[in-house]
């Protein structure tokens, strides 16, 4: 079988989401339709809101399993001083769009907003 190339337009651009709920994560997936690289950071403990939001089958929200495709995730605890540095300096100094949808203050906490 021959494998066709990826060439999907987004191919090789990286994305860090941090959105919860629907607005943040639903661009993070549509993005990573088009081909990019997808990350989304969650909180340790509970994750993403979404997980548990709605109608749950099998422990998992339908609405997760349709927004997290086309994802990479990982639990970084981004109110704490070490898990923000990490972020900032492993993954959105690597990115290309970084997505969320939270107040501008609550980023300025974090040290990636100017609030």
């Amino acid at each position: 079988m021959i494998e066709k190339p990826d060439m999907r337009p987004l191919k090789g651009m990286r994305v860090i989401e941090v959105g919860q709920l629907l607005a943040g994560p639903f661009t993070g997936t549509i993005l990573g339709y088009f081909g990019a690289e997808v990350i989304k950071i969650e909180p340790p403990e509970t994750g993403d809101p979404i997980r548990g939001w709605r109608e749950v089958k099998d422990g998992t929200s339908l609405w997760w399993r349709s927004l997290a495709r086309n994802k990479k995730c990982i639990t970084i605890d981004l109110k704490s001083k070490e898990g923000a540095r990490t972020a900032r300096q492993s993954l959105v100094q690597t990115a290309d769009v970084f997505v969320e949808n939270f107040r501008a203050r609550h980023y300025g906490k974090m040290g990636t907003g100017t609030g």
